[in-house]
């Protein structure tokens, strides 16, 4: 049998898969994790074959669904939490022009608040609007552990079956891109505030920083390396 990225496999049968859905049904229903029921294999082999998505998509979106509202920590519809992002961003936005109007440490303080909003919001936003635009709609938004508290937004699989593999990779891609931009963005900005020089500098040393996380964790496990699973499948198509 044919393995893809150590994982998926991608000659798995339809008869295979038959099994793997069930098993994953039933766990996504206890509230079990996905992993070990053949799911994610089974995604990977639909993935490959316009009319295995056909007959598919909808059952895996169902179950991809039922497992994620038992993870997540907190879910909120996508409507408003697409609003409470928007709004938080213009917030901080507000924050860093407001530090132009303060002199010393209160200014960086003003400022930094400001851009840690902005680079929070910003991530899961830039997510929604490149998949939006590639035809992939959400279904709402959440925060899934306490440990990791950025807000994300969920995927409608079957939508995102339905998109060619390379817009499902740039969707992934979209959020990590636009967090290494924002800190070099506001260097301007910051400058222009008349912030000291280190909390100037401060801003490329975050960017600096943030590109070297990425090829150390997020190659691993994050949005790269979803961005390197889907550009292979476009590869393969």
């Amino acid at each position: 049998m044919h393995v893809f990225d150590g994982t998926y496999y991608l000659d798995m049968e339809p008869v295979v898969i038959e099994q793997a859905l069930p098993a994953a049904e039933a766990a996504a229903n206890r509230g079990e994790a996905l992993t070990g029921t053949g799911f994610w294999q089974a995604v990977a082999r639909v993935k490959t074959d316009n009319e295995l998505i056909d007959r598919y998509a909808d059952r895996i979106a169902m179950i991809d669904q039922t497992s994620f509202r038992h993870w997540a920590l907190v879910v909120v519809p996508i409507g408003i939490g697409t609003a409470l992002m928007s709004l938080a961003t213009a917030v901080g936005i507000m924050l860093i022009g407001y530090a132009y109007a303060l002199t010393d440490l209160t200014a960086v303080v003003v400022f930094y608040l400001g851009f840690g909003i902005v680079l929070i919001t910003s991530h899961g936003l830039a997510h929604l609007i490149v998949g939006r635009l590639s035809g992939i709609r959400f279904t709402s938004w959440f925060i899934g552990t306490i440990g990791r508290p950025q807000p994300g937004v969920k995927i409608d699989y079957v939508s995102y079956l339905e998109t060619r593999p390379v817009r499902r990779a740039w969707m992934h891609a979209s959020g990590a891109i636009v967090t290494k931009v924002v800190p070099f963005a506001l260097i301007g900005a910051a400058v222009a505030a008349s912030l000291p020089s280190w909390a100037v500098w401060a801003l490329p040393a975050i960017g600096v920083a943030s590109i070297v996380t990425d090829v150390l964790w997020s190659t691993k496990k994050s949005d790269w390396k979803k961005f390197e699973r889907e550009m292979k499948f476009a590869h393969m198509s």
